[in-house]
């Protein structure tokens, strides 16, 4: 096996055209490889479909004029797409591909691909005996529209094995663009996604990413707009990590902070999945005949199915005493296997006139609710 090759020269070479062809290549080569193997392919830079209101001379009838804005892309091969100026989508192309279709409101949707083509006035040179050939190739493109369905095409293309070199079209990689509708013979409006699709953007692959300035952002979106998240890594004094949102000016309000001591602080609650050995506890007051609450994150579901374990703790409360000699006694504390309170309490004064009787009423209770999960879910607890 062989690497690439590298073109050589020394003083008094007589160069060819296979020679200067080769050191083009070579780079070519060296490009392609960095593209297929340290990013992902996708959109860089535009590329949107756009939209402009017409009207149809002959019915009056209102369309869309749609053009793919100037843009930059990359396919899965390592060849680079670019697009120096708006262009035009015709009707005509549509109706070449998909104009048998019956009438539907599914959209169609729209490729990129790249594709080389020989330059208006491309100089030759002017040398007798000299055989005619094109001196300069146009790294140009291709729009295509699709058949519905034909988007998840994209995720199905192999990319080149490592060392192969660029393959001349009409070897294409699709690049998905975005969707049109068609009605009655016209454009009618455009897509971004359809049938869980959407154009891709170009990425990169790197087990490590560097920030000289001392702060990492991550964000969507090129420009920070306001209320868009962002998650911030900051070397500054002290150092930290942020996740907020985008406020007006471009300032972050934070909504979850890790400091570099390790503690957490978050505006707005916290819930997760419960951990086995975790526990969580519910605590308060509580009168006859109220349902006790499960603590915070825990669902019935989860104790009925056995998931989570609940234990209850209540201590009737003492009440109001009518008078300084009445005696207070609790005749009932309990909790049925619905978590509802029974309380009963019993109020009797010796000293009253008379010696009326004891009085039963309802009472109340502190009650203190502890939720575990589980370390056997469902089974006998052994």
């Amino acid at each position: 096996m062989t690497g690439p090759l590298r073109p050589a020269f020394h003083e008094g070479q007589i160069l060819s055209a296979a020679d200067l062809a080769a050191t083009v290549e070579h780079a070519r080569g060296a490009t392609a490889r960095h593209v297929r193997h340290l990013h992902d392919w996708g959109i860089a830079e535009g590329l949107a479909l756009v939209t402009r209101p017409r009207t149809d001379p002959l019915t009056n009838d209102r369309f869309v004029e749609v053009s793919v804005a100037a843009g930059v892309a990359v396919d899965g091969t390592g060849r680079e797409i670019v697009v120096t100026a708006p262009v035009v989508l015709r009707e005509s192309d549509f109706e070449a591909v998909n104009g048998a279709d019956r009438p539907t409101d599914e959209p169609y949707p729209v490729f990129l691909t790249s594709a080389d083509t020989e330059p208006a006035g491309d100089p030759r040179p002017d040398v007798c005996g000299a055989a005619a050939g094109r001196t300069r190739v146009e790294e140009s493109y291709q729009v295509l529209f699709g058949r519905l369905g034909e988007e998840r095409l994209v995720a199905e293309q192999p990319q080149p094995p490592v060392g192969e070199p660029l393959a001349a079209p009409p070897a294409r990689w699709l690049i998905l663009l975005g969707y049109v509708r068609w009605t009655n013979g016209h454009f009618s409006g455009v897509e971004t996604r359809a049938r869980g699709v959407a154009p891709r953007g170009a990425g990169v692959r790197a087990d490590t990413v560097s920030a000289p300035s001392g702060t990492l952002t991550l964000r969507t979106g090129r420009e920070p707009q306001e209320g868009r998240p962002v998650l911030m890594l900051s070397g500054g004094d002290p150092p930290d990590l942020v996740f907020g949102l985008y406020g007006g000016g471009g300032a972050v309000t934070p909504l979850m902070t890790v400091a570099a001591n390790g503690n957490l602080s978050i505006e707005g609650s916290f819930s997760g999945r419960m951990s086995v050995g975790s526990t969580v506890v519910a605590s308060g007051t509580a009168s006859d005949g109220m349902l006790l609450p499960l603590p915070s994150g825990v669902t019935p579901e989860q104790v009925a199915d056995g998931r989570v374990v609940v234990h209850v703790r209540v201590t009737p409360r003492v009440p109001a005493l009518p008078t300084r000699t009445t005696l207070f006694s609790p005749v009932e504390v309990a909790v049925d296997p619905d978590r509802r309170v029974r309380c009963l309490i019993r109020l009797y004064d010796p000293r009253a006139t008379g010696s009326p009787p004891p009085v039963d009423l309802p009472g109340a209770v502190d009650f203190l609710v502890l939720a575990t999960v589980a370390a056997n879910p469902g089974g006998d607890g052994a």
